[in-house]
């Protein structure tokens, strides 16, 4: 969806007489986040957050005393 789309569903969203939380998702990257907050949704997911990640493998081993 296009910001200006976006945009568009937060105005006809907001006349609405019970508006809805609007969350934007789905290809969205870390650049373009304030442009799509600015459209004014509730809520942003960037995948990219997760998708990206290096692994860090940490093992917590826990021993009893008895």
């Amino acid at each position: 969806m296009s910001t200006a789309d976006m945009a568009e569903a937060v105005r006809i969203n907001a006349d609405a007489g019970a508006p809805a939380t609007l969350e934007a998702s789905g290809g969205l990257t870390i650049e373009r986040a304030r442009e799509v907050a600015e459209t004014g949704v509730d809520f942003i997911s960037v995948g990219a957050l997760t998708h990206s990640v290096d692994v860090f493998d940490l093992g917590l081993d826990f021993r009893t005393t008895p």
